[in-house]
C-alpha cells in the first residue's frame, strides 16, 4: 500500500533517514511531501521524500527500502504514483538526483528519467541530476 506520511510515522522515519533533521521531516510530513509503502505483514518498508526545487520543480531527494523489500517493484509503485500526484497538481516535470558510483541512476533511467546535469562538489563523486517529463 502507499500512502502519505503522517506524525505518527515521524519517529519511524527519523530512525531510518539520517539525511534530515526532525523539524523539516515533521514540516515535509504536515506539507504532504513523503510517501510511505507497507505490507500487511512488515507495515513500513520504505519511502519517497522530495521538495521543490527553486520552489517551482517537484524534487525526489530520497527514495529508501528496507534491506529486504529492494527489488520488487515497490520503489517503482511508489515513484509512479507520486509522478501521477505531481501530474495531477499541474506539475510537468519532476527531478531527482543520484550519486555516479550508485546502482539508483539505473532504476530511474528505466523509469524514464534522463540526465539533465552534474553538481561536482568537493571530495564527492558526481551527482547526476534527472529530468522527467510529465506530459
Amino acid at each position: 500500500m502507499i500512502r502519505l506520511a503522517v506524525i505518527d510515522d515521524l519517529d519511524f522515519l527519523l530512525e531510518h533517514d539520517q539525511h534530515i533533521q526532525r523539524e523539516l521531516m515533521k514540516c515535509k510530513i504536515l506539507d504532504s511531501q513523503v510517501y510511505i509503502a507497507t505490507t500487511e505483514a512488515d507495515g513500513i518498508v520504505g519511502w519517497l521524500r522530495y521538495g521543490l526545487f527553486w520552489d517551482e520543480i517537484p524534487f525526489m531527494n530520497m527514495l529508501y527500502f528496507l534491506e529486504q523489500h529492494r527489488r520488487k517493484g515497490l520503489g517503482r509503485q511508489v515513484v509512479k504514483q507520486w509522478e501521477e500526484d505531481m501530474r495531477q497538481l499541474g506539475y510537468h516535470m519532476v527531478l531527482t538526483s543520484t550519486q555516479s558510483n550508485e546502482d539508483g541512476q539505473h532504476f530511474y533511467r528505466r523509469l524514464g528519467y534522463v540526465d539533465s546535469g552534474v553538481l561536482l562538489l568537493p571530495n564527492e563523486p558526481a551527482e547526476i541530476i534527472l529530468q522527467k517529463d510529465l506530459a
